[in-house]
């Protein structure tokens, strides 16, 4: 299965605050709200979630095809990609707009506070995703978080050409409405979200779950400290357990990291609990490092930490398709 990743390219300033935000900010005065939050960090780093989930696609060996739009600036991270295994060759460059930049400040507790200025992702909606699809034989497209009207327009092309896609609104959530996130649900193969995006969607679609699972094929939630849930329509949830052993550094990336892992292992033909597995041991991997594609990925370490947390089958069946 050849995969094509879609969504936002982005340089990432992240920045860590010593304390919690929950200590700073006044429930009785979020209505008036004029805080700033003195960070002791500035990490840059290369990110942007389509950025991020073909970079771990690239890292496992599946040679995903990355979509979207960046500025002038992109040409040390498009040779970055392009080393860990990502083809690049969807990018198109802006003649008048820098790359998408993301800005989030972490607490010491993982939650997070960010803004985003979409800058040459804007022109998304110029990208004939079919033509691209079927130029580079791709099976399935990941419909990530970017320009709006982009995601509405290759929903509905990916639907009008029969081609499988997954729904990935994760930054998005806030932004859509219902009507849009339905129209965006309908007919996808996979709809990837974590536990609050769970929570919005139902609320904004007016969906219940059941009715979420009549629309879908696969819901993927992923449960932070928790692991993550695989649901499908007429059969008991797939539940599997975080990596106990994780050292929380900084969390930007996790999820597109999780993501990148359960996609891989679904595509090699490992059974949902596999899959889960091998997402919830890429999201340790962004989870322990600053920046979400920093981590180094070895296939031998990996295996070794699969058979420490999730047992000697576990490992084997999915050593048996890590690249060499």
């Amino acid at each position: 299965m050849r995969i094509a990743v879609t969504g936002s390219i982005a340089t990432d300033h992240l920045m860590m605050f010593a304390g919690k935000f929950t200590d700073t900010l006044i429930a009785e005065k979020l209505d008036k709200i004029s805080v700033s939050f003195l960070v002791r960090d500035l990490e840059i780093r290369r990110g942007g979630v389509a950025g991020n989930i073909a970079y771990g696609l690239g890292c496992l060996g599946l040679k995903p095809l990355l979509v979207g739009s960046v500025g002038q600036d992109f040409a040390e991270y498009a040779s970055w990609l392009t080393t860990h295994g990502v083809d690049v060759s969807g990018v198109r460059t802006s003649e008048t707009r820098h790359t998408a930049r993301f800005t989030g400040t972490n607490d010491e507790t993982g939650n997070q506070i960010a803004s985003f200025y979409p800058g040459a992702m804007s022109e998304d909606g110029e990208i004939d995703i079919i033509s691209l699809a079927n130029a580079n034989a791709v099976d399935l497209v990941v419909i990530g978080a970017g320009d709006p009207a982009a995601m509405q327009r290759f929903t509905a092309d990916c639907r009008a050409a029969g081609l499988k896609f997954a729904a990935d609104f994760s930054q998005q959530v806030a932004f859509l409405d219902g009507e849009s996130m339905r129209t965006l649900i309908e007919g996808a193969a996979y709809l990837f979200s974590n536990e609050y995006e769970a929570a919005a969607i139902e609320q904004k679609t007016g969906w219940t779950g059941e009715d979420i699972l009549d629309r879908v094929e696969t819901w993927v939630v992923t449960l932070g400290s928790a692991g993550a849930r695989v649901e499908r329509k007429g059969a008991d949830p797939v539940v599997v357990g975080p990596v106990g052993d994780a050292t929380l550094v900084e969390p930007t990336g996790s999820g597109d990291a999780f993501r990148s892992g359960f996609l891989a292992a679904t595509e090699w033909g490992l059974p949902t609990e596999r899959a889960i597995q091998l997402g919830n041991l890429m999201a340790v991997h962004a989870l322990e490092v600053v920046g979400p594609q920093e981590y180094d990925l070895t296939p031998a370490a990996l295996a070794d930490r699969a058979k420490h947390v999730y047992g000697a089958e576990a490992a084997e069946e999915i050593a048996a398709h890590l690249p060499a």
